[in-house]
């Protein structure tokens, strides 16, 4: 048995789904599966045990394990052979999450909780989770699961380095092939340096072109030689990040974006583009940090 999958459920049809997507990544990589629900009401001083006037599987204690047993018997339902466990841990779900992850290869969580708004896509605790987990972080939605190649968002930081090797690595795991996009305008590219030492403006049309293709060819170097077996697609989009990759998380199974890509604010944990994919992307989002493995 090789390392360990950590999945956040909360009763949540988002958190059912994100238990299912946990046991197929669990299955891939030889991991075990663990459950995990934060169990906020132990702090509150509420009773947690069935009312005298109730019956006695009632209570919020009860409550918590049946949620924890439903997403078992979703995950077992769909990898039969992986090693399952579970627990419920005192604490709010962001601080216990976290913790978890520092021990995991993987934590996955549903987009929107039992708690979540109406009307909002992705919930506090998947976009605070993919700042501060210290392991990839997997969101999903529940609805259909599409097919397709695994999506990377490729722009040549260190995050995005970082998120080329998951995307290569969890490609090799499941069989999938990789859609690797890197997108760019005349005004979000770095200008190339001049041919021309006395003219520093000045560059033949076609030169940043030409360097944002470069980037991409340098970003994906060496991953055919370690994974062959693994189908690679290079895509260059004239044209706005975000767009770009929500158009091709369309037909894609996961995509994958580092969590602060080039021209972020240093300080910022969480970068525009990775926090625009958890919230629009149209399959499940997979958020790496740079030095972050699969």
């Amino acid at each position: 048995m090789g390392g360990l999958v950590v999945v956040g459920v909360d009763g949540s049809a988002s958190g059912l789904a994100a238990a299912e997507e946990a046991a197929r990544e669990a299955r891939w990589r030889g991991a075990a599966l663990r459950m995990v629900h934060a169990f906020v009401w132990s702090r509150m001083r509420v009773p947690l045990g069935p009312s005298s006037y109730g019956p006695p599987e009632g209570g919020l204690r009860n409550l918590a394990d049946r949620l924890v047993a439903e997403a078992v018997e979703r995950a077992v339902a769909t990898a039969p052979e992986v090693e399952v466990g579970s627990v419920v841990v005192p604490g709010e779900p962001l601080t216990v999450l976290e913790a978890e992850s520092r021990g995991a290869e993987l934590v996955v969580v549903g987009s929107r909780g039992m708690g979540g708004f109406v009307g909002l896509m992705v919930g506090s605790t998947a976009v605070h989770l993919a700042a501060h987990g210290r392991c990839p972080v997997l969101v999903v939605r529940e609805g259909s699961r599409p097919g397709g190649p695994v999506v990377v968002g490729v722009d040549g930081s260190p995050a995005g380095e970082a998120a080329v090797d998951f995307a290569f690595a969890e490609a090799a795991l499941c069989g999938d092939g990789v859609l690797a996009l890197h997108a760019w305008t005349p005004w979000n590219a770095p200008l190339p340096p001049p041919q021309d030492p006395s003219m520093p403006y000045a560059n033949p049309p076609g030169a940043v072109s030409e360097a944002e293709e470069r980037l991409l060819a340098e970003a994906l170097a060496g991953r055919r030689e370690t994974y062959p077996d693994v189908p690679v697609e290079h895509r260059l989009v004239r044209g706005d990040t975000r767009k770009a990759l929500i158009e091709a998380s369309r037909s894609a199974r996961i995509l994958v974006v580092g969590a602060r890509g080039r021209g972020g604010f240093r300080g910022l944990l969480l970068g525009s583009v990775s926090q625009a994919m958890l919230h629009h992307a149209h399959c499940p989002v997979a958020v790496v940090r740079g030095g972050g493995g699969v």
